[in-house]
C-alpha cells in the first residue's frame, strides 16, 4: 500500500542511485565520470528531476503544473523539496543548475 501512495504521489521507488544510473544510461552516456551538478540531481526524485528541467526552461509553476497535470501547490511542494535537497535558496540558482546538467532542449520544444 506505501509503495502505491508513493508512486501515485509521483515519487519513485527507486533509490537515488539506480535512478541516476538509469537515467545516464538513457542518455547514453559513455563518460563514467560524474559531475558535480549530475551528483546533486542523484538526489532527487524522477518528478522532481522533471520539474526542475521545466524551472530550467524558464517555465512558471502554472505551467509545469499545467504540463505535468498537477495542481500549483503540489508543484510549489516538488518545488520546495528539490531547493532544499540541492542546497539552494532560490529558484533561479536551481534554473541554472538545470542548464549546466541539461543544456539541451527537451524533445518535443
Amino acid at each position: 500500500l506505501t509503495a502505491v501512495r508513493t508512486v501515485a504521489s509521483g515519487q519513485s521507488m527507486l533509490d537515488p542511485a539506480t535512478t541516476a544510473r538509469l537515467m545516464s544510461s538513457l542518455r547514453h552516456d559513455d563518460a563514467p565520470e560524474v559531475s558535480p551538478e549530475e551528483s546533486a540531481l542523484a538526489h532527487l526524485t524522477p518528478r522532481e528531476v522533471e520539474i526542475l528541467a521545466l524551472i530550467g526552461e524558464g517555465r512558471t509553476n502554472r505551467q509545469i503544473g499545467k504540463e505535468l497535470y498537477l495542481s500549483e501547490k503540489t508543484v510549489k511542494n516538488h518545488i520546495s523539496r528539490l531547493l532544499a535537497k540541492l542546497g539552494v535558496e532560490r529558484r533561479i540558482q536551481a534554473a541554472v543548475l538545470a542548464v549546466q546538467v541539461h543544456p539541451e532542449p527537451r524533445e518535443g520544444d
